[in-house]
């Protein structure tokens, strides 16, 4: 099934988890609109721009995430958000483009490091309505991962 002219419903559900642990991992109807939604306002315009997209992951069932350790109430469990790169692309001006090209929810550029362009990854919300803004950096200190607001541009952050 179709989400978007480039990005399929078997794409945006995909974990090598949930095939390993047998765990279903197929939203059901509404969630499909959602996944469409985050495809045609997020994934296929910057397929459209920066040509392939690698979504690492999509849509995660509640019980998939509790699996791989995140919270059964992330916005990959209701079907909003998506994690990805573009191959050959710098993920700090990859983030700043959607910062500015697009309409987004959250908007984090996670686990990047300063000259290593393709480090890291984008994780990144779509929701209908009243969208949160919030574009924030991901890194790890102590052991943990803590978030920062980028205000401005991300490439600034590491300059």
């Amino acid at each position: 099934m179709n989400l978007s002219r480039n990005f399929t419903l078997s794409e945006l559900t995909k974990s090598d988890t949930a095939i390993r642990k047998g765990i279903d991992n197929n939203p059901n109807a509404d969630q499909i609109e959602k996944l469409k939604a985050l495809c045609e306002n997020i994934l296929q315009p910057v397929r459209d721009h920066f040509g392939r997209v690698k979504v690492t992951s999509g849509f995660r069932s509640p019980i998939l995430c509790q699996a791989i350790g995140s919270s059964a109430n992330s916005q990959h469990a209701r079907a909003e958000a998506a994690d990805f790169e573009c191959p050959g692309e710098d993920n700090a001006e990859l983030a700043d483009w959607i910062n500015k090209e697009l309409e987004w929810d959250q908007l984090i550029l996670e686990f990047y490091t300063p000259g290593e362009p393709n480090s890291g990854w984008i994780h990144c919300s779509y929701t209908e309505g009243m969208p949160r803004k919030q574009f924030l950096h991901a890194f790890r200190e102590d052991g943990k991962t803590k978030y920062k607001p980028i205000l401005g541009n991300a490439r600034d952050l590491f300059v």
